[in-house]
């Protein structure tokens, strides 16, 4: 693998034919290639009213969803142009322009997705962000389009999806920094719109029974681990349950002993998992201990310390080997052959070390309580398709095309906006207290619109 150029900041280049088009082909996407035959819409009423705030000059407007899945942003497409201006017909409001909202994406997208995944996120309007950094050229554009944007800004503040469609992960402090940065450069213009924060919870669930699937998948992956399974016309769900956790033992098992034997690392050699909860428990605890092992690994080769917890000490360590792989200057430097050849090299490294991380990314949400706690197919399948992600990356693939168990629908569910404008004198007052208070009613809202599994409740 060749060193690369640098990392630019890719800016919003919104094209109104570009979003034109994408609308009038999201239908499509969403039914063929996400699989999305229904998508419902509770509480549209409370966008639609900050909309139309926003756009009557009263209000700014920030967009926080949650972020379980790919299909998160053709999910978000279909609130804005179509249930919210299915909405106003119905109320009578007249929105101008047709709504959309401009967003933040993480730079890497276009690293694995390719560069026309790039070009078109630019043209809807999107602005590359890095994660593991201060991307000031990132944090100045979403700030500006904040402040005087056309659109509201919807951003994901869990930073990247987490596979499960029943748990928000740790939300980071960037959407509540961004909000009183621009409440405050609302207040010191004189101008008299509000902040406002709506928080969208996003949700998947299947539209009909996919138990032979899981039972395939599952049947499949055991196949790889090397574990018999005999095909079970009707499997039950403690029987799938089982199986479930031997795999996810297996697969720690095979880890374990890999980065003991080619790593030196002093893992300990673990006996069966004891029944019931304590096999729950024993499970998490080596897998916490595999986890943080195998950033260590990329972590001493960085010659980075092991600090935060995993999440970001992954995207600490991705930042870095970018900036390995994509040197800064590194167009503008005349080198030799031989500098070349060795950018080159470090470059070749730092991949086959980042792919620890990813590994890492894969299976961190992996979790047997989960499934326990509430055993539907719904998460069956987070966590199933959690272990083809380990799976996948371990036999040297990329988990771009997940397998798709079955037709599903979305539920997207809007909460009453959060008026940061009240919470300025506290900022003012000791602002890491007021962004981790923000943070943390952010947090509790959107893990209060996850509706139960059988998503039976009320509208």
């Amino acid at each position: 693998m060749p060193a690369a150029a640098p990392l630019t900041f890719l800016p919003p280049r919104l094209d109104g034919r570009v979003l034109t088009l994408s609308r009038w082909l999201l239908p499509l996407w969403l039914r063929h290639q996400s699989q999305l035959t229904r998508l419902t819409v509770r509480h549209a009423e409370r966008l639609l009213e900050a909309m139309e705030r926003f756009q009557a000059g009263e209000a700014r407007l920030l967009i926080a969803f949650r972020h379980p899945s790919v299909d998160d942003p053709a999910a978000m497409a279909h609130l804005f142009w179509k249930a919210l201006p299915r909405e106003a017909r119905r109320r009578g409001v007249r929105l101008r322009p047709s709504p959309h909202a401009q967003f933040l994406y993480d730079r890497g997208i276009p690293l694995w997705a390719g560069p026309r995944v790039g070009w078109l996120l630019s043209r809807l309007g999107g602005c590359s962000i890095q994660r593991g950094k201060l991307d000031a050229p990132a944090l100045r554009t979403a700030r500006q389009l904040l402040l005087e944007g056309p659109h509201p800004l919807a951003v994901a503040p869990e930073g990247a999806t987490n596979g499960h469609n029943e748990l928000v992960s740790p939300l980071e402090p960037g959407v509540a920094q961004l909000a009183f940065w621009t409440a405050e450069d609302l207040r010191k213009a004189g101008r008299p719109e509000r902040m406002v924060i709506a928080p969208v919870g996003l949700q998947y669930s299947f539209s009909q029974p996919v138990w032979p699937a899981i039972d395939s998948l599952l049947r499949q992956l055991e196949r790889e681990a090397g574990l018999d399974s005999a095909p079970d016309p009707d499997p039950s769900e403690e029987a799938l349950y089982e199986r479930l956790l031997a795999l996810a033992e297996r697969m720690l098992t095979l880890m374990e002993t890999f980065y003991r034997d080619a790593y030196h690392r002093p893992l300990p050699v673990a006996g069966p998992l004891p029944a019931g909860d304590a096999g729950q428990a024993a499970l998490g605890d080596r897998l916490g201990r595999l986890l943080e092992t195998a950033l260590e690994v990329v972590e001493s080769s960085f010659g980075l310390p092991a600090r935060g917890e995993l999440g970001s000490r992954c995207r600490r360590l991705e930042q870095a080997g970018w900036e390995r792989i994509h040197p800064p200057g590194g167009n503008g430097v005349r080198r030799s052959a031989l500098e070349r050849g060795l950018a080159d090299r470090l470059a070749e490294e730092t991949e086959r070390r980042l792919w620890h991380m990813r590994l890492v990314e894969a299976f961190v949400a992996v979790s047997g309580g989960y499934v326990r706690e509430r055993p539907s197919q719904e998460r069956f399948a987070d966590t199933l398709l959690l272990l083809w992600d380990t799976q996948c990356r371990l036999l040297g693939g990329t988990p771009v095309d997940r397998p798709r168990l079955g037709p599903r629908q979305a539920w997207i569910t809007i909460d009453t906006p959060i008026a940061v404008e009240e919470r300025l004198e506290a900022y003012r007052a000791d602002r890491k207290r007021a962004v981790a208070d923000l943070t943390a009613e952010l947090q509790h809202r959107l893990q209060g619109l996850i509706l139960p599994t059988d998503l039976s409740a009320p509208e």
